[in-house]
């Protein structure tokens, strides 16, 4: 009997860590997305900056250019590289609370298993 809750229990242990490391490498992988889109967003931003102000400016919409006037897609850019800081910050507190959760599941497992090995 204590072998099957000590079984569940590791089950559920594995579980967990299973799911932390899956929404580790997701998080991970956003934050990646969103450091590539203030990336792209600060080097267009400085690609605009160097343009006179009489210049003609697309904005893409799909697969259609737009004329618009170079204030508003430097607008447009300042916007998405506040967005992406935003979300970068954010994404780095899931992160931290995911790898400060991932050590507790791991000793919970050793626990366990150095409990059945002596038992064994």
């Amino acid at each position: 009997m204590a072998d099957e809750a000590n079984r569940s229990a590791f089950v559920e242990i594995q579980g967990r860590m299973i799911e932390t490391t899956g929404k580790l490498k997701q998080v991970q992988n956003q934050m990646r997305t969103k450091e590539g889109e203030k990336k792209r967003a600060f080097l267009t931003l400085e690609e605009l900056r160097q343009l006179p102000d009489d210049t003609n400016t697309y904005k893409s919409i799909g697969r259609t250019f737009v004329l618009e006037s170079k204030s508003i897609l430097m607008n447009d850019q300042e916007q998405k590289l506040k967005d992406s800081d935003t979300a970068i910050a954010s994404l780095q507190v899931h992160l931290s609370c995911l790898i400060s959760d991932r050590p507790s599941c791991t000793s919970s497992a050793l626990c366990l298993l150095s409990f059945w090995s002596v038992a064994l």
